[in-house]
């Protein structure tokens, strides 16, 4: 029984460690999006959102695989935190989705000029790869410091949405750029700042699979309420 059980940890693990790859290549099709020209982008776009799908797909994957493991086996307590933390993960991975797919069709129908120079959007693009990679691995390696390092690394997405903040506005002022393609170009860096946020909470809820208390006060009896 026992054997079973550890035999279908892994699949969720290996199934984890594609949902992440899935969402991070989606957001490095839109950094790539961003350093495009004009006659790249549909075939780009449309590999975004086929991303998507397969993310979706692979949520009710892992979401199968969790319920399963809860029906039909008898997961001690640590067990029950790492599948719980999973049902909770695979919600921001899915999200990580959406929002590389709003911010493919920011860049394609709205008025920011390609290819993006001189600007920390990009770097957020970097930035939120990483988090979103490293969290998923930390989770499958039951690293607490490289999950707490993801947490941590949300204030680093956060200062360079900042930045891009003052790029736009001192560029709006130079006649740079129009106020459409200021709004656009805030926006993609808002989506950034989620996406960041996400792979933040993702970190959260490994810490939660490894300590068993959530920095939210959430305990095990709580995550199944929200």
């Amino acid at each position: 029984m026992r054997n079973r059980f550890i035999e279908k940890m892994e699949r969720l693990h290996k199934e984890m460690l594609e949902m992440g790859m899935l969402c991070e290549k989606a957001i490095m099709k839109t950094y790539k999006l961003l350093l495009s020209e004009e006659n790249e982008q549909e075939n780009m776009v449309k590999e975004i959102d086929q991303l998507e799908h397969e993310i979706d797909h692979q949520e009710r994957q892992v979401e199968t695989i969790c319920i399963q493991l809860l029906l039909q086996q008898q997961p001690v307590a640590s067990d029950l935190r790492r599948i719980s933390a999973a049902l909770k993960m695979i919600t921001d991975l899915e999200r990580i989705g959406d929002q590389a797919t709003d911010i493919a069709e920011i860049i394609q129908v709205g008025a920011i000029k390609l290819p993006i120079s001189g600007s920390r959007l990009t770097q957020m693009a970097e930035a939120t790869m990483k988090m979103v990679n490293n969290s998923i691995e930390s989770y499958v390696e039951s690293s607490l410091a490289m999950a707490q390092e993801v947490i941590d690394n949300d204030d680093v997405v956060d200062e360079h949405f900042l930045a891009v903040r003052r790029e736009i506005i001192e560029e709006m002022k130079t006649g740079e750029i129009s106020s459409d393609q200021a709004l656009d170009l805030l926006m993609v860096a808002k989506y950034y700042e989620r996406i960041g946020d996400h792979a933040s909470n993702i970190g959260e809820w490994v810490e939660f699979s490894i300590t068993g208390k959530h920095r939210s006060g959430k305990e095990i009896n709580d995550v199944f309420m929200v």
